[in-house]
């Protein structure tokens, strides 16, 4: 029997809990790697800032700022931060709230006397605050960013002509996401301080708290560190379309960094901005989980029974999208700008917070759509439909193998003229996901693009059989029965 000298031994453990220290990842590292594959797989270019006790732990940017030129993404980047523009409209509201100058029940005829009468005298701030107003939001219109997006409207002129429909719901009965609210908030801003809603921003907010890098974000200004917006699509990207900023104002038209978002979480801890009162107000749950400006509910692990408190909004406009997401009992929080739209921010912050909390949590997986795209172009769509079966077998965690992705892929190919291509993604999607309606009722498109009825007809009515509240199908078998 062999001996061992007790120093020795203790040595030898010694040296393998420092190996095992070092091989295991910090959450810092974790992060990095996260956020770093996130982008290799194109789906983030952007400022990732996390802060935990109050206190940031990881800041970090990837990407480009500006592609054509390669000028990199920095910390300092300023990002259009679209509907998290909302909290800072909240926040100059329930300033003039506790000033006594506007109050929550007041009405918007209270405050825009030339704001049609009828709809004006039902609909109160609180209703804009919390999405309940019933008034119609511009951004649903049809064709509204189509037909607007590269015309300049004054405060007044759009109001008058894009936020002043016919009640589509009674004031206060139900939650319906709305721009327009937001705007009319920013108009009644105007209205009772005096001063544009730009102004009163810098003044109330971001000169007491050093938010030095964010503004209104106008077209014509030159503004430094300022990043250009792109869209993906499945064979890459592109420059983000024109939307003049006089559009989103005070629903969306804001832009700042990572840095200067983490100085106003922080100043939400305490009341520089907002007495306590206020505050405790801002941030309650008035209906379906939306206070003024934040959404307010419980995040959730892995064990449903294991959560926590969260306070948090998501923007998106032309080229960006954007996330913060506070953790108030903790002193924590994750912030993304990305500039690159495409992924998803909300599922990159949740996967941020797993880590802040140590919890399980997946690493992002490669799009099948996109790498089936370039083998369509490559070798054509006989060999994409073989590579899929081959990616499947061999490399079951690196792509993202569900419906959507298929889905994705066929749809593309349809807008690119490559019906007969588009037509064996959607069967391939029909075979793969059998029991859904969805599969089928792409198919039945495709084959009426392509001209064969018999089969769309056949696909539609399958669809509609697992279906019957599917309208599309419904609507597309009425059309082609009498054609």
């Amino acid at each position: 029997m062999v001996r061992i000298n007790k120093n020795i031994l203790t040595a030898l453990l010694f040296i393998l809990a420092v190996q095992s220290s070092v091989m295991a990842k910090t959450k810092v590292e974790k992060m990095d790697e996260l956020m770093g594959l996130y982008h290799k797989y194109g789906q983030f270019s952007g400022s990732v800032l996390v802060a935990e006790s109050g206190k940031v732990i990881f800041k970090k940017s990837y990407g480009y700022a500006n592609k054509e030129w390669k000028i990199k993404n920095k910390p300092n980047t300023k990002f259009r931060i679209a509907s998290i523009t909302k909290q800072f409209t909240a926040m100059l509201i329930m300033q003039m709230v506790e000033q006594g100058k506007i109050k929550l029940e007041g009405k918007i005829s209270d405050y825009l006397p030339d704001y049609r009468e009828d709809t004006g005298k039902q609909v109160n701030v609180h209703q804009l605050l919390t999405h309940t107003s019933g008034i119609p939001s511009y951004t649903s219109q049809q064709n509204f960013f189509k037909d607007t997006s590269r015309d300049r409207y004054s405060v007044k002129d759009f109001v008058e002509k894009f936020c002043s429909g016919d009640l589509e719901f009674e004031p206060g009965e139900k939650f319906a996401y709305n721009n327009s609210g937001y705007f009319l908030l920013g108009a009644i801003i105007e209205q009772v301080s005096g001063k544009s809603y730009d102004a009163v921003l810098k003044e109330k907010i971001f000169t007491p708290l050093g938010m030095n890098d964010s503004g209104y974000d106008h077209n014509d200004k030159i503004i430094e560190n300022r990043a250009s917006g792109y869209q993906k699509k499945i064979h890459g990207f592109i420059n983000a379309p024109y939307l003049d900023m006089s559009l989103p104002y005070a629903a969306g038209a804001i832009y700042s960094t990572v840095e200067d978002l983490n100085r106003w979480d922080q100043a939400l801890f305490g009341e520089k901005l907002l007495s306590g009162k206020y505050k405790k107000l801002m941030f309650t749950n008035h209906k379906d989980g939306y206070a003024y400006g934040w959404g307010v509910l419980d995040f959730e692990f892995e064990n449903p029974e294991e959560k926590i408190k969260m306070t948090s909004h998501s923007g998106g406009i032309n080229g960006f999208s954007t996330y913060i997401a506070r953790y108030p009992e903790d002193n924590n929080s994750v912030i993304l700008l990305n500039n690159a739209a495409g992924g998803s921010v909300r599922g990159m912050s949740h996967d941020l917070t797993r880590i802040l909390y140590e919890k399980p949590y997946k690493l992002p997986k490669r799009s099948l759509a996109e790498a089936m795209y370039k083998m369509i172009g490559k070798k054509g769509i006989d060999n994409a439909i073989k590579s899929y079966a081959s990616l499947k077998k061999n490399k079951p965690n690196e792509y993202h193998f569900v419906e959507g992705e298929l889905n994705r892929l066929g749809y593309e190919l349809v807008a690119e003229s490559k019906t007969k291509e588009a037509i064996e993604i959607f069967k391939l999607n029909a075979e793969l996901y059998a029991d859904s309606a969805n599969v089928f009722d792409s198919l039945g498109e495709a084959y009426m693009i392509d001209n064969q009825n018999k089969l769309a007809i056949l696909n539609y009515e399958k669809s509609l059989k697992m279906d019957p509240e599917n309208k599309n199908a419904e609507a597309m078998l009425e059309k082609l029965k009498q054609s």
